[in-house]
């Protein structure tokens, strides 16, 4: 009759794993939009002339009455009242899943022994490739901003970029459709 003997994990070995499972599933979720994250501050722009406005007690703000005199000089001049940054989303090919699948496969072998070891390796190819073809995903997601004019006649349009390199108050001119420093 022969004697099993059984082989404890090393003790490195086992937070490691552990450290592993833990990162992968903080990552996915972070991924997901399962934890909440700041992406700056998201109150409109434009709140700092209506605080001043509400102090003067005045009802229009003061850089509005300012280019309310200028109305007839520059009609396609304005200021920049807020830029909104937009995430758009990247489409999955599968290559991201393929890939997680293999490493977590891999990593998910090293935990466990016997039986335990095949479900670890399971475990961790499904795994990865949840959380490969999410970071897929997230790595081939776009940027794009709407910058929101106001006009020197009051009237207000929105312009859509891939670059985000107006802030707000900013004076622009509209050339050919497209926003111009006019500083």
């Amino acid at each position: 009759m022969e004697m099993q003997t059984r082989k404890s994990m090393h003790p490195l070995a086992m937070a490691t794993g552990i450290a592993v499972i833990v990162f992968s599933t903080v990552g996915i979720a972070a991924v997901m939009g399962w934890i909440p994250t700041s992406m700056g501050n998201s109150q409109e722009v434009g709140t700092a002339d209506k605080l001043s406005a509400s102090k003067t007690g005045t009802s229009t703000p003061p850089r509005i009455a300012q280019n309310a005199a200028a109305k007839n000089k520059c009609p396609e001049c304005g200021v920049v009242e807020s830029v909104r940054q937009i995430e758009q989303r990247g489409e999955g090919t599968g290559l991201g899943a393929v890939g997680g699948a293999v490493v977590g496969g891999l990593l998910g072998h090293q935990v466990g022994g016997g039986r335990g070891k095949d479900a670890m390796t399971v475990v961790g190819a499904v795994g990865g490739a949840v959380a490969g073809n999410q970071i897929e995903k997230h790595v081939k997601s776009t940027t794009a901003y709407e910058t929101t004019v106001r006009f020197t006649d009051g009237s207000s349009r929105v312009f859509a970029s891939s670059e985000g390199n107006w802030r707000s108050g900013d004076r622009v001119k509209v050339v050919n459709g497209t926003l111009q420093s006019n500083a």
